[in-house]
């Protein structure tokens, strides 16, 4: 079974991915990473060829990873907005929804100048936007949430693990 991290950018999907994978063995992976390794830079791929280019290269990468076993993998957070990625990861594994507060994400994000989807002025409302369109998202492909304000990685990875090992 591989552990699937959905959630809002600056939810902490890579560095709890990492610290999930570190305390169980399994390997780790991230959608984005992954795609910046083989395509370069998300805002440069954004500006140069657009969001709809992107979100098939994110459905492109999660299919190439469909048949693998115990992996950790942090998604991009717009990915499970398409409904064949969320099939996809169903049938991949169990899937975690970071949950973070509006406050949280802004003190995470305020000086991250990479995102394509929150350049330009009034990051707050960006934000703000992004999580009113997608929490509901998040919710309903989860197997199960885990909020991650005031929480260090190793605790919430540890939550992730309790939580996954008693309802399974």
């Amino acid at each position: 079974m591989n552990l699937i991290l959905c959630g809002m950018m600056g939810a902490g999907k890579t560095t709890v991915g990492i610290k999930l994978a570190e305390k169980t063995g399994r390997q780790w992976l991230d959608t984005d990473v992954v795609i910046t390794q083989k395509h370069g830079k998300i805002a440069d791929i954004f500006a140069q060829k657009g969001e709809e280019y992107f979100r098939k290269l994110e459905t492109e990468t999660l299919s190439a990873f469909a048949q693998e076993e115990n992996l950790v993998l942090s998604v991009g957070g717009g990915l499970v907005l398409k409904q064949e990625n969320v099939c996809l990861l169903k049938r991949m594994g169990k899937i975690v929804y970071l949950q973070a507060e509006k406050q949280t994400l802004i003190s995470r994000l305020q000086q991250d100048t990479e995102r394509p989807l929150l350049q330009g002025a009034d990051l707050e409302r960006k934000i703000e936007n992004l999580l009113s369109a997608r929490a509901s998202v998040y919710e309903t492909v989860a197997d199960y949430i885990v909020t991650v304000d005031k929480k260090t990685p190793d605790e919430i990875a540890d939550e992730i693990l309790i939580i996954v090992d008693k309802r399974n």
